[in-house]
């Protein structure tokens, strides 16, 4: 098997190879890592690579597959890892200059659950400056995408995206506060699932809403969503915020069969007056729900009232909450800040405290609505952006 061949494979069917010793892991990391050189000159998806550590762990990995020691059910498989999710002994910079010497000393609890499932970290992937901004803002370099690369991959996990789409990795982890999972999965022609709050731990990640944090895939399939989803959830007493709930067996429901699905179609999306999206994605989402009643879905508008201003309330909720982040580098340390980010850490300080009230007390009553929906329906469907990828403003 060629190594194009390789790359182009699903995690999930890479993983059942490599248990039938059909690929090896070494072949697998091999192919990736070339993939890595010969690609990401132009794209820019990691910040670092670590080519010795997982030719390492993939030949133990081998040496486990040979000896019927199968770790879980990523065994072997090449991921990538957004820069701001900690890594034991591995730089973690959040894209930042301020954090570009930090290495910590202990793994974040998605890192050991993927390395549990048996997964090898091909390397940390570039975003925007702590979670913030556009691709300029990282103090490694734009990240461009893989598709059309004067266009933006979606932030704030750029390189997730990126390094996913370009084939440098099997699937990869981002961390979604208002979009950064959804965004560059919309961009790059991807698969993310943004967890429901509470499901995947954030303990050993960076964050920049302690409210609306989330870890979730960024995948080339359904299936690696689901696979690289079950690495990763599950309670973990070290985030306060976790629920301790069991978690599903997410491949199971995996039949390729949707017949006699509910789709409720939010029309609130598919306004242009009021969401502000674009005829080519309307355009396409109306396709997509043409597709799935042929397969047997049935498919409904519906309306969410309040869906127009969730936006508005996320974006208050997320300026407020990081304002009060690194107070003692924004006053210390200022200039090593790129300036989009320093303005986003501070612009929280000037909304009223009471904004920021009515912004959760909006969040609870939009989860209610669509919690509502959901009892009628299996899925809500929405365009994962309002407007396909736009070429990018380089401009400091």
């Amino acid at each position: 098997m060629s190594d194009q061949e390789l790359i182009f494979m699903s995690a999930a069917d890479l993983a059942t190879r490599m248990k039938e010793k059909q690929i090896s892991p070494v072949e697998a990391v091999r192919a990736y890592l070339d993939r890595i050189t010969e690609v990401d000159g132009k794209i820019n998806a990691y910040i670092t690579v670590l080519a010795d550590q997982a030719l390492a762990e993939a030949k133990q990995a081998e040496s486990d597959i040979n000896a019927g020691l199968i770790k879980g059910p990523l065994h072997g498989v090449p991921v990538g890892v957004k820069d701001q999710i900690y890594t034991k002994d591995i730089r973690t910079s959040s894209a930042s200059k301020i954090r570009s010497d930090f290495v910590p000393d202990f793994d974040a609890t998605v890192v050991e659950g993927l390395k549990k499932s048996g997964a090898i970290i091909l390397g940390k992937l570039n975003m925007t400056e702590f979670a913030m901004g556009d691709p300029i803002t990282s103090a490694f370099g734009v990240t461009h995408n893989p598709w059309d690369l004067s266009r933006n991959p979606g932030t704030s996990s750029t390189g997730s995206g990126a390094a996913t789409a370009s084939f440098m990795c099997a699937t990869s982890l981002g961390e979604d506060t208002g979009g950064s999972v959804r965004g560059p999965a919309s961009n790059c022609g991807l698969v993310g699932i943004r967890p429901s709050w509470g499901r995947v731990s954030r303990y050993g990640v960076d964050g920049a809403s302690w409210s609306l944090d989330t870890i979730g895939p960024i995948s080339r399939t359904v299936g690696d969503c689901a696979l690289t989803l079950s690495a990763i959830a599950g309670f973990d007493q070290k985030d306060r915020y976790m629920k301790d709930v069991p978690v599903p067996d997410y491949c199971a429901s995996l039949t390729g069969d949707i017949k006699g699905a509910k789709i409720g179609l939010v029309k609130e999306f598919l306004d242009p007056d009021v969401m502000g999206v674009t005829q080519p994605v309307r355009q396409g989402v109306l396709q997509a729900t043409e597709l799935l009643a042929s397969l047997g879905a049935e498919v409904e508008e519906i309306s969410l009232p309040l869906a127009p201003i969730a936006g508005v309330a996320s974006r208050i909720i997320s300026a407020v909450e990081r304002s009060s982040l690194h107070p003692e580098w924004l006053r210390d340390r200022p200039n090593e800040f790129h300036h989009n980010t320093r303005v986003a850490f501070t612009t929280g300080e000037l909304i009223p405290s009471q904004a920021y009230y009515k912004a959760q007390k909006i969040r609870t009553l939009v989860r209610k609505q669509a919690l509502e929906a959901l009892e009628q329906f299996n899925v809500l469907l929405m365009p994962g952006a309002s407007e396909p990828a736009t070429v990018m403003n380089l401009e400091p």
